[in-house]
């Protein structure tokens, strides 16, 4: 995917990772653009987190146990053997700390919240496949996840992530809005993490360094 169109939980990776973390994750995303437009991308199976996130969802909704079909999923693919339990002890480790502090009832929001941020200049960030529900009887969480295992989301990096939610995320409140590092479970929110003013000027100079660094890498290919 260009870095023109990216998802927000990629493009914060990119933005703090270390030098070589982001050389590696733009070139792996140049060839794997330039093989798709050539029409010789060989790869299958798609997001690599998306099946787990499907089950974290339905998890929460009550439909199925996330530890039993994380553990079969991770015996059916060897790709996922390390990961999918490291991503199920985090959410889990999130979920059930926030269900035992809240001992109100959470009810799944069935229509799917998305946005695209624009950023100036730029590009569009992606704010999508977020899990959305219900906390009682007037409160609602919009829950958008972070797979990355290195670097962590940092509390700067969240702040960036909750402006750029807030730009685009119509209908629900600043306060509603989460960011989870799922492999962490920990949740971001800016009643722990306010926001302070200048995460307007950090997210579209740190787009904009991450865009640079992504053309003149790609011109390598070219």
């Amino acid at each position: 995917m260009s870095f023109h169109l990216i998802g927000l939980g990629k493009l914060l990776n990119a933005m703090y990772a270390s030098d070589a973390q982001r050389t590696t994750l733009l070139r792996t995303d140049i060839r794997s653009g330039l093989k798709k437009a050539s029409g010789l991308s060989t790869e299958k199976g798609g997001d690599f987190y998306g099946p787990f996130w499907a089950d974290a969802k339905r998890h929460v909704a009550g439909e199925l146990d996330l530890r039993t079909v994380t553990s079969q999923r991770a015996a059916g693919n060897k790709t996922r053997e390390r990961l999918y339990p490291l991503l199920c002890d985090g959410f889990l480790l999130w979920w059930e700390e926030k269900r035992r502090l809240r001992n109100v009832p959470f009810s799944v929001i069935n229509t799917s919240v998305k946005a695209r941020y624009e950023a100036p200049g730029l590009g569009t960030v992606k704010v999508e496949n977020t899990l959305a529900f219900t906390v009682g009887e007037d409160g609602h969480r919009i829950l958008y996840p972070y797979f990355c295992e290195d670097p962590a989301l940092s509390d700067e990096a969240a702040r960036l992530g909750l402006w750029a939610m807030s730009q685009c995320i119509k209908g629900y409140a600043l306060k509603d809005l989460r960011l989870l590092d799922v492999l962490e479970g920990r949740s971001f929110s800016v009643l722990d993490t306010p926001l302070i003013g200048n995460e307007e000027t950090f997210f579209l100079q740190k787009y904009a360094f991450v865009l640079e660094e992504w053309q003149k890498l790609r011109a390598e290919y070219l």
